[in-house]
């Protein structure tokens, strides 16, 4: 009887087929830009100040562009495809041509856009330069101040040619703009800066898509008193018979500021920034932000009028004259966003 023929093909081995493995990719991290417009550089140290939070976030995102920490070039960013960037933070106000052009460009390549911090979100300190001009700021800085040796009067100047050799400078602007007058904003994260933890936890709500609705600020909508480590000191009914500033008296570290006349923001201003100012024992000034969508000053001056003892006119006067600068009083933060400070040239900004 012939022989059963084998099925297995000539040389083949009678060991198991070991099966490839397929390489693993490393998943890819989600790419984030920060930049700095117009503003003193706080929250770029708040960033810094994540301490070792900071690697927790390099291990889920890919900063590629950050001009404080890293050397990218302008032409690193134009180069990107558009929306290749999860988010780009941007801090700081508007007020050059260079910043107008890198925000824009920002827009372009981010699926997502922060305002980070108050200078971004509604104009910051440096939105106080629009309750004056810019030659009066150019004279004051250049030419008036005592500590400026400048006998030839030079003030900035956009262009300038020597030995056949120009210069071009980006035009500063007359008026100071927050971010979303410029380019479309997703989101707003309030403070002068930011905390560290409330940029950790903003940063993992992007990253892990559990965001709000688009237009949201990012922190707690509620009163600073609300959750304020004095708010057990004020009474339900008090008045104010003079309004005092926190130069002109020991203020009680255990004492609301308000009950000691000493005006202070928090009435009208979002908590969320871990009552620092409180802790050191100075009133709050209003730089995480109004509550809701209010006007600061408008809501300040509410809950003053609520407190402030005047029958006469007199007395309303005096106390009025106390505060040495309304403007820049209830307004530190937020003029680029009032319609005290917001007037604009439409030939600067389309």
């Amino acid at each position: 009887m012939p022989a059963k023929k084998s099925s297995q093909a000539p040389g083949a081995s009678h060991e198991p087929r070991q099966v490839a493995k397929a390489p693993q990719r490393t998943p890819v991290k989600p790419k984030i830009a920060l930049y700095w417009c117009a503003s003193c550089g706080g929250c770029e140290e708040a960033v810094v100040d994540l301490r070792e939070k900071i690697l927790d976030v390099v291990n889920q995102v890919d900063i590629v562009f950050w001009p404080c920490a890293l050397d990218p070039k302008r032409a690193d960013v134009e180069a990107m495809p558009d929306g290749s960037l999860a988010v780009a933070l941007i801090n700081g106000a508007i007020r050059s041509s260079e910043q107008e052009h890198m925000v824009r460009l920002l827009r372009q390549k981010a699926q997502l856009v922060v305002a980070f911090g108050a200078c971004a979100w509604t104009g910051g300190i440096p939105a106080l330069a629009n309750l004056t001009s810019k030659t009066a700021i150019f004279k004051r800085s250049y030419l008036e101040s005592p500590t400026v040796v400048n006998p030839q009067g030079v003030v900035p100047r956009e262009e300038h040619v020597e030995d056949g050799h120009r210069l071009e400078l980006p035009q500063l602007y007359e008026t100071v703009y927050k971010l979303d007058d410029v380019i479309p904003v997703d989101y707003y994260l309030p403070g002068c800066p930011p905390t560290p933890e409330l940029i950790a936890t903003a940063l993992g709500a992007i990253v892990s898509g559990q965001l709000p609705p688009r237009g949201s600020v990012l922190g707690p909508d509620k009163a600073l008193c609300t959750d304020c480590p004095r708010n057990e000191t004020k009474p339900d009914v008090f008045t104010i018979k003079d309004l005092k500033r926190i130069h002109e008296v020991q203020a009680n570290p255990d004492e609301c500021f308000l009950t000691q006349g000493i005006l202070c923001m928090g009435p009208a201003t979002r908590t969320g920034c871990g009552h620092q100012c409180i802790n050191g024992n100075m009133p709050c000034t209003g730089c995480f932000g109004s509550v809701g969508d209010g006007d600061p000053a408008a809501r300040m001056i509410a809950a003053l009028g609520g407190v402030l003892e005047a029958e006469q006119e007199d007395d309303v006067r005096r106390m009025a004259g106390s505060l040495a600068d309304p403007a820049g009083t209830f307004y530190r933060y937020s003029m680029s966003a009032s319609l005290l400070g917001r007037q604009r040239d439409s030939k600067e900004v389309a």
